[in-house]
């Protein structure tokens, strides 16, 4: 078989599923790409056994169809050193030797049997679901949401991200049990309720596809795989299996503290200030007063401190509240908005972080952290 194809846009359909080959594959041939030319369209799948990505690319000048496997490394550092150049493939399906024409020279490379490689798993009709998403929504589903995942070996569930689908919204949750993150949007629906817990590794191959997005994204799972469909690429993913915690449960309803506050302000303030917080605990207090907000961290090891104060909104009794310096920093810096919203009912329980405005009429974010204790 042969084919004719444009050096860099070969390159980049094959940058973007090259993420997903993983660097320790069990099976040898995991470390190829599938190539296969049918009907003057080349489709290259990438695969973890995992999580497979699969790309196409329609061509004008081929002969003949078949598959091989071509390996991934060589090819893409092959690829990178050549200018924008249309490069002829030329592949023996006998002796799977492939030799690539450029403008001034040949490249001769060995590739494997693609009929080796995995076959892709089929959606289970009988028990599937599917909806068509904004690919604004699902990015920023995932935006909000992965870095709060956890990475727990003994509770694989809530290594994931929970989507959860109803006929009135979708929701997206976090939660490594210190801090939780729950995304709403009420401008995506479903025509019934389903969920499933998506992976860490196939969430962050869609955050890096979905940005160059235009059209809604295709979902579709079973009670094993979820399969998305974009306009050049096509995701497989194995799900976490297993049943989310009951996150709505552990939100507190009842937090008559709150504190309003400039969230950049606030966030400089805890990074400068939790430099001089103990290593290990990396504690950080807050101490809320009607119209301040006090920062302060120390080690008493090394007998350095810090204090700062801020001028803020603040309703509610007067208070100190202890959190973890680097999960109160990662969550204003996922928090979309000028202002933050911190509610708290008391010192023990935990504190639900929101934007004062949110950033679309359509979403509803709710950030939560679980305090640490003061030792006096």
């Amino acid at each position: 078989m042969k084919f004719v194809v444009s050096s860099t846009e070969l390159l980049s359909h094959l940058a973007a599923i090259s993420k997903v080959i993983s660097s320790k594959n069990t099976l040898p041939i995991l470390d190829n790409y599938l190539f296969v030319l049918e009907d003057n369209k080349l489709t290259v799948t990438a695969s973890d056994l995992e999580s497979t990505l699969i790309t196409s690319l329609e061509l004008d000048n081929t002969t003949g169809t078949g598959r091989i496997a071509v390996p991934a490394k060589l090819l893409n550092d092959t690829l990178k050193e050549f200018p924008e150049q249309p490069l002829t493939f030329q592949i023996d399906p006998d002796t799977f030797a492939i030799d690539i024409f450029s403008e001034n020279g040949k490249f001769s490379i060995v590739g494997q049997n693609g009929e080796d490689f995995p076959q892709l798993p089929v959606l289970n009709e009988s028990v599937a679901s599917s909806v068509n998403l904004s690919h604004d929504v699902l990015l920023s589903g995932i935006n909000k949401t992965l870095f709060a995942t956890a990475d727990d070996e003994l509770r694989p569930v809530m290594n994931g991200i929970f989507v959860e689908l109803s006929t009135e919204n979708v929701r997206f949750v976090a939660s490594d049990a210190h801090k939780l993150v729950r995304y709403k949007r009420t401008d995506a629906k479903a025509e019934r309720d389903a969920s499933f817990i998506l992976p860490k590794k196939p969430a962050a191959l869609l955050k890096n596809l979905l940005p160059k997005e235009e059209f809604d994204v295709k979902l579709e799972f079973d009670d094993k795989n979820a399969f998305f469909t974009l306009t050049n690429f096509k995701l497989i993913c194995r799900l976490v299996e297993g049943n989310y915690p009951s996150y709505n449960s552990v939100i507190p309803t009842n937090n008559p503290n709150k504190l309003t506050i400039d969230r950049l302000l606030l966030y400089n303030t805890i990074r400068r200030v939790s430099v001089f917080s103990n290593q290990a605990s990396n504690l950080i207090k807050l101490r809320l007063t009607e119209s301040q907000l006090v920062v302060s961290a120390q080690d008493v090891d090394f007998s350095i401190s810090a204090i700062e104060r801020l001028s803020c909104q603040y309703e509610g009794d007067e208070m100190e509240i202890g959190f973890k310096s680097t999960f109160l920093q990662e969550i204003l810096s996922n928090l979309p908005a000028t202002e933050v919203r911190i509610e708290l009912s008391d010192p023990t329980r935990a504190g639900l972080m929101l934007p004062a405005e949110n950033e679309h009429e359509d979403e509803d974010v709710l950030m939560l952290l679980m305090p640490m204790m003061i030792n006096a």
